[in-house]
């Protein structure tokens, strides 16, 4: 056995306890994976291997011998790496320098002849084409991914922890990356694969571990993993994997974006002339990895970020260059990508939180009243919280997400802007996501989709269009037939 992870106890202040007697092994040349909700451990066992948390009870073998693990570099001295969902490059430097700068070989002065040779070999042998002398700032998101899977082939990493590695790849990476993956074990490498996307656990793994509330539900080899039965031991009840979406007519025009230019927050071009119209009682999902102007879009409509040049119209009327606040009142609402730093107050309680933008600013001042007319909302909308007084920050992302959905549906919207609203959350939030925004859309309002995974595109999407640096690329039907199309123009080969 490569690794075993015995009885590993992790509890934090407040008496969470984000790991409860877990056991977990992997063996050489598989790929095990770690599932579970969002809050079930999964990362929290993961930094403890890393050496990022110090375990309070349990023991680590590497290969039969019991190991101590004080930090990460003392991890990787051991032989296991992590490529974590944020990747830790520096954008200035170039692929050999950022692989340099973990080596203890080299202390004083680098021989990057022998560093780049030896990335070209290892480049070559698991067919990941990474040029030495590139700039890390001159490469796409999926190729920054490879360079930190080299990174750890480089450092002889025999224990490789890939946290959400897809999460911002299309397609064509996404097949790229599981064919190094394969080739990575095939070397004998034990890769740990954490992901919250089924259709790719099913793809990759040899087993699957499924974690629940700090502790160990059970663990599938290959010939066991059903979709089903792995969400019913992810959520604890059977999950509607697709849900259903009722044909509608779309209604007038809601929302009319012409020639919508806008700068990033380095001052460069972010959106470069988007031009499309929106309706009533559809969902027109925008397509493309993360970086491509998303963001941008998002926070210009909102009114969070100024145009450069372009014209924007709610319901026939110019909001081009009015507030946010005027906006607000008018219908648009806005489910941010970053739901703890931008959609919420996480100091603040769930009540406080349900009532942020409600227009009746009277409720705002009266607390007592906020947590009352919150009770209705907690219940409504399924948020599990001990109390309505009960700290945000302490909730579960599916159970903030569904704070931020409560908050933005409860004011009656005619637009709502949508960005990756389901990134991070489990199969059981996703779902609950996915029903609330067809619910919206089936009672007559405008929902504009900004995701990077397709499968969520698919799923209730009346139209997509597929975003790359700025410009629209093309437009396509949500048919899964399509995958391949808007793959390319996801990686900006234009629709003829």
């Amino acid at each position: 056995m490569l690794l075993e992870l015995r009885n590993i106890v992790k509890k934090f202040p407040g008496g969470i306890v984000a790991s409860d007697h877990v056991n977990f092994d992997l063996r050489e040349g598989e790929v095990h994976t770690l599932l579970g909700e969002n809050g079930a451990g999964k990362t929290t066992l993961m930094n403890i291997l890393f050496g990022l948390y110090r375990m309070d009870e349990g023991e680590i073998y590497l290969q039969g011998r019991r190991v101590h693990i004080t930090s990460p570099a003392h991890a990787l001295s051991l032989g296991i790496g992590m490529v974590q969902q944020h990747f830790t490059l520096v954008p200035s430097f170039t692929v050999a320098e950022n692989i340099a700068l973990g080596l203890k070989k080299y202390k004083f002065k680098v021989d990057f002849k022998e560093v780049s040779k030896r990335i070209e070999e290892i480049s070559k042998l698991y067919n990941l084409n990474i040029d030495p002398s590139a700039k890390v700032w001159q490469l796409s998101v999926g190729e920054r991914q490879k360079v930190e899977i080299l990174k750890l082939l480089y450092a002889k990493a025999k224990i490789m922890i890939l946290d959400e590695p897809t999460a911002v790849l299309t397609p064509q990476e996404v097949e790229s990356l599981f064919k190094a993956i394969r080739m990575i074990k095939e070397s004998g490498t034990g890769v740990i694969f954490i992901s919250h996307k089924l259709r790719e656990v099913m793809e990759i793994s040899d087993r699957v571990t499924v974690l629940k509330s700090g502790k160990v539900v059970g663990t599938l080899n290959r010939d066991e993993l059903d979709p089903r039965k792995l969400a019913n031991m992810m959520v604890g009840r059977d999950v509607v994997l697709k849900v259903e979406k009722k044909p509608k007519e779309p209604g007038k025009i809601v929302l009319r974006v012409s020639n919508l230019h806008a700068l990033n927050d380095k001052g460069l071009p972010a959106l470069k002339g988007i031009s499309f119209e929106m309706r009533e009682g559809e969902i027109f999902g925008i397509a493309g990895v993360a970086g491509n102007g998303q963001r941008e879009l998002a926070e210009v409509i909102y009114g969070l970020r100024k145009p450069a040049d372009g014209k924007i119209e709610l319901l026939g009327r110019d909001i081009t260059h009015t507030s946010v606040m005027a906006r607000i009142k008018m219908g648009i609402s806005y489910i941010p990508q970053d739901r703890n730093g931008v959609a919420t107050c996480p100091n603040l309680s769930v009540a406080e939180n349900l009532f942020l933008k409600d227009q009746q600013g009277e409720f705002l001042f009266n607390l007592k009243d906020v947590v009352r007319r919150s009770l209705r909302r907690i219940e409504k909308y399924s948020i599990l919280t001990p109390n309505p007084n009960f700290p945000l920050k302490l909730l579960s992302g599916g159970n903030i997400q569904k704070v931020v959905i409560a908050r933005e549906f409860e004011n009656e919207p005619k637009l709502i802007i949508a960005e990756h609203p389901t990134r991070g959350l489990d199969v059981g939030s996703m779902e609950f996501v996915y029903r609330s925004l067809l619910k919206a859309r089936d009672e007559g309002k405008a929902v504009l989709l900004l995701a990077g995974d397709l499968e969520e595109i698919f799923t209730i999407s009346d139209r997509v269009a597929v975003i790359y640096e700025g410009e629209i690329m093309g437009y396509v039907e949500p048919d899964p037939s399509n995958l391949e199309k808007i793959g390319l123009m996801m990686a900006g080969v234009r629709d003829a």
